[in-house]
């Protein structure tokens, strides 16, 4: 029976509900709770949370588990056009224990990437799973055409876009060394936290190479529908690409 069925805890706006007891200004506690993801107004039952709050943030805790754990619907990579690759990373198990295997390709995967990808480019754009796949999935079919036409518009030459497969950020710099891009990007599923399991980061330098630091890479984060939109962050990230081929730099080096 229809009414038999639970709904899923997950799918409840916390942000048009405030859980104490008779607030004394109830207006303000949904102006707080709108304004932040943070578990506010919650209430408490004695000394405990609500049993409600608490199956919540459970039910939060196992979304971001599955973010990390699940796989990146491969439709929406090959509807887009990407070549796959994959690290040395052969298994969910070993991405999570072995972060160093995710930042390197074998020889094999380099040499494709040369032979299989346009070489000597203005842009390079890569998605990788990262540790949210749900973030590739729902945000790279409205971002990743945003920037496209975006830095065509701006008259830069676009590379063979690539997918990485248990990708950590750092490779974005073997993959730019391989095809000689100025600007490479990653779109990078980023670590789930309870607020939401879709968060995508974009990192992104002039450049870049193994030999330079973590400092010279610039980030957008929060990209997800509930942070920074997807359409909007590929507006700015084509921004972004403008100021570093004109300035030639990146990450700390680049005043913004």
């Amino acid at each position: 029976m229809e009414q038999d069925i639970l709904r899923d805890i997950s799918t409840i706006d916390l942000n048009n509900k405030v859980s104490v007891d008779n607030p004394v200004d109830y207006k303000g506690c949904m102006v707080l709770k709108k304004s932040t993801s943070a578990r506010i107004c919650t209430g408490r039952a004695g000394t405990r949370c609500k049993t409600i709050d608490y199956l919540r943030f459970r039910a939060d805790h196992a979304v971001a588990q599955d973010a990390v754990w699940s796989y990146v619907d491969e439709k929406v990579v090959d509807d887009l056009g990407f070549v796959k690759v994959q690290t040395l990373v052969k298994d969910k198990e070993e991405y999570i224990t072995r972060p160093d295997l995710g930042r390197c390709f074998s020889d094999k995967v380099i040499n494709d990437i040369k032979q299989n990808c346009v070489n000597d480019i203005d842009v390079q754009i890569i998605a990788g799973d990262g540790l949210s796949s749900p973030a590739i999935t729902s945000n790279l079919k409205e971002i990743y055409p945003m920037i496209v036409e975006g830095a065509k518009a701006k008259g830069y030459n676009i590379g063979t876009p690539i997918f990485v497969k248990y990708a950590r950020v750092a490779t974005m710099d073997k993959i730019s060394e391989a095809i000689n891009a100025k600007v490479t990007l990653i779109l990078i599923g980023e670590r789930p936290g309870l607020a939401t399991g879709e968060s995508m980061s974009c990192y992104i330098a002039y450049e870049a190479s193994s030999k330079k630091p973590e400092s010279q890479r610039t980030v957008i984060s929060n990209i997800h529908k509930n942070g920074m939109p997807p359409v909007e962050a590929g507006a700015q990230i084509v921004h972004l690409i403008e100021i570093l081929m004109k300035e030639k730099k990146s990450g700390i080096d680049l005043k913004l």
